[in-house]
């Protein structure tokens, strides 16, 4: 088994569907532990804080919307060699920089994860919201299974949560203003 395990949930949680990430790990801590040396984490659009998350792991397993071809909900995974495979682009989101320039940085550096997933999900609508899209809500289960197949690859071990208890989206409950 590998020593040190990453699963970071990657995405704005107002933005409809770019919360996947967040949504995906709430899920995760509701319903499962892992082993020691595995860290799941909902790191929102981290920017220039993302290098800290990625240094000097064994395993990244990063969950993520993607602009890809396909449908809605469409799930696509991506290891190190597929995300590396083109130059950085120009970028102006709010995942700047992204996944790429900081795993470029981190192997010139010499501390990049040894190995890389990305599974990731096309969305409907990235609009101002706190909900996801029912293609992106559908698709949920199956990247959670994507998620278990590649700690189980590497030997994590995986229990359910005796008292499984709900996920928190605390996001998408209604606040007021004051």
């Amino acid at each position: 088994m590998l020593n040190k395990i990453a699963v970071l949930g990657f995405g704005n949680i107002l933005m409809n569907d770019d919360g996947l990430g967040p949504y995906v790990i709430k899920v995760l801590e509701s319903f499962y532990e892992f082993g020691e040396g595995v860290s799941v984490l909902d790191i929102g659009t981290p920017g220039l804080g993302i290098d800290q998350y990625l240094e000097g792991l064994d395993l990244l397993i990063v969950v993520d919307t993607v602009h890809a071809r396909g449908e809605p909900g469409e799930i696509h995974t991506y290891r190190l060699d597929d995300i590396l495979k083109h130059a950085p682009g120009i970028r102006m989101s709010p995942h700047d920089p992204g996944l790429k320039e900081a795993l470029l940085s981190l192997q010139f550096l010499g501390v990049a994860p040894h190995e890389v997933l990305l599974v990731g999900v096309i969305p409907a609508d990235v609009s101002m919201g706190t909900q996801l899209t029912e293609p992106v809500r559908k698709a949920v289960p199956k990247v959670i299974a994507e998620i278990l197949i590649e700690l189980m690859r590497v030997g994590v071990p995986i229990r359910t949560r005796q008292n499984r208890i709900l996920p928190d989206f605390w996001w998408q409950s209604h606040i007021h203003a004051v």
